[in-house]
């Protein structure tokens, strides 16, 4: 339907609204008779608005049904104003807002946390990204400028809000943290006060690295990090860290520090003593004295035992007993071991090979100054299958101790998804804040992430984040420019079976900011 103003013999103007439908012009409504142009003018805006307010109702109730129906579609088409594939961006958007990042005035952050969820890239990228899929223009040298803006004024806030959300959603306390390292390379020898060659649990030690260390609490929900040396030994990064978040946060006194035994020396244990903190570390039991070690080779070996010795300092050592894992140290030293005699038959094993690494351990240098391959130290390690010891200076129960230590792979799970989903490296940056402006970014994200996580659970959405992210990439909003009324209709549009699986996930934020 459209207007048209028709002149008569008479000298005046009529104006009606006409439609047409099968080549077929039909008269739906005459407007009155103009005797000027500029009264002409007037009654075809009585005719344009008549149309847009009561042209889409009208067109159902006249002949040629299937005729103006395509009209008023294309009518409709040619008001799209823009079509924006954002759904990624509508619900970490969300996300994020509902953890309080919104407190930060800063959209760039924003806009670089949404794009590392939902399409990790380096910066460059980014901006091409943000400009193709959300309409939103970001220049490259802005986005640089704030990552030193970051680096001075906000990292702080960063972790606060973190915390805050953290403890809201574990019902107002923190009992547990996790802590654990990892190291990140870069791809160039070049070094400098942070970046230098270690021990690389990537394999890279020709490449500069540097030390990750992670603090967070049960369930996996991120509190802290700090970025040290590449060279650093990870036993000496806990405590600083943990020291400098207690003395940042209020925690309450019952805060049980849960880490991984290769961060733990008695020098260590003693001063988490002395600090006060209560532990579950993982003990290395092969390290113990010959009393103890005594004591477990006593032990009954069932499946799912466990046993208690305590020291004189009133530590605990909790030594459990599992037949999987025998199963296993078994099947590993077999193969191992495999591996050693296969060399041996072909005169590979050399002097420089006997040491404590790895499975040449069992090679030793007999009478005769010749590589042999131990049969006693083979036998020796095999005592020792199943047995995994736990050291703690807490009450808990042996099996919540045990219980607690094995929460440490929400750590790992985290740096997994951070390196991996989240492609926190490679690093694209070389000067020390950029470094750890990118991290930061890279913890938020990964905060949005557990966060989204929580929410998919919490609404029954049989989902992975990843397959929920997947599906929201093919969510569309289109604006729709409405002239006469001066705006801009916007929709997001549910379309398939998998879009209207994931709505409610759009849905909840605009109800309640919802975290629980």
């Amino acid at each position: 339907m459209f207007v048209r103003k028709k002149k008569n013999r008479s000298g005046t103007i009529s104006v009606v609204v006409v439609s047409k439908a099968q080549g077929k012009f039909r008269e739906i409504r005459n407007f009155g008779t103009a005797r000027s142009d500029a009264e002409a003018e007037i009654l075809c805006n009585e005719a344009r608005h008549w149309l847009s307010t009561y042209g889409g109702q009208q067109i159902f109730d006249f002949e040629d049904r299937k005729g103006r129906e395509l009209e008023e579609t294309v009518r409709f088409l040619e008001k799209i104003d823009n079509v924006i594939i954002n759904g990624t961006q509508l619900l970490l958007n969300r996300i994020y807002d509902s953890i309080g990042f919104n407190r930060i005035q800063d959209e760039i952050l924003r806009h670089l946390v949404t794009a590392r969820v939902s399409q990790p890239m380096s910066k460059l990228a980014t901006v091409e990204y943000l400009k193709s899929y959300y309409d939103e223009d970001v220049n490259l040298n802005h986005i640089y400028r704030y990552m030193d803006k970051l680096y001075n004024t906000q990292m702080e806030q960063v972790q606060k809000i973190s915390v805050e959300h953290t403890r809201k959603i574990l019902g107002g306390r923190i009992g547990l943290m996790f802590y654990d390292v990892t190291t990140l390379y870069f791809e160039t020898a070049q070094t400098d006060a942070l970046r230098e060659p270690g021990f690389s649990k990537d394999g890279k030690t020709a490449e500069s690295q540097i030390v990750l260390g992670l603090l967070v609490s049960e369930d996996g929900y991120p509190l802290s990090y700090s970025l040290f040396n590449g060279k650093q030994y990870e036993g000496f990064t806990m405590l600083p860290m943990i020291d400098d978040f207690k003395q940042r946060f209020t925690l309450g006194e019952n805060i049980v520090v849960v880490a991984d035994s290769g961060l733990m020396s008695k020098t260590n244990v003693t001063l988490l003593q002395q600090a006060g903190y209560r532990y579950v570390i993982g003990a290395r039991i092969r390290n113990e004295s010959q009393e103890v070690k005594n004591w477990m080779f006593s032990l009954v070996k069932e499946d799912g035992s466990c046993y208690e010795f305590t020291r004189t300092n009133g530590e605990r050592l909790v030594v459990s007993y599992s037949a999987n894992r025998a199963r296993k140290d078994a099947y590993n030293r077999d193969r191992g071991v495999e591996r050693l005699r296969n060399a041996y038959r072909n005169g590979h094993l050399t002097k420089q090979q006997v040491n404590r690494r790895g499975y040449n351990k069992f090679l030793e240098i007999s009478k005769d100054v010749e590589v042999v391959i131990s049969e006693e130290r083979i036998a020796e390690d095999a005592r020792w299958d199943g047995l995994k010891g736990y050291i703690t200076n807490t009450d808990l129960p042996s099996e919540e101790v045990i219980a607690e230590y094995h929460g440490l792979w929400v750590v790992e799970r985290a740096f997994r998804i951070s390196k991996g989903t989240l492609e926190m490296r490679p690093m694209f940056h070389f000067t020390e804040r950029r470094i750890e402006a990118h991290e930061c970014i890279c913890f938020i994200s990964y905060k949005v992430y557990k966060e989204l996580e929580r929410i998919i659970k919490s609404k029954r959405i049989d989902m992975s984040v990843d397959q929920v992210l997947k599906i929201a990439k093919t969510v569309t909003t289109i604006k729709i420019n409405m002239p006469e009324n001066g705006t801009v209709y916007t929709k997001t549009l549910f379309l398939t079976d998998k879009h209207r699986a994931i709505e409610p996930l759009f849905q909840i934020f605009a109800q309640e900011n919802e975290l629980g």
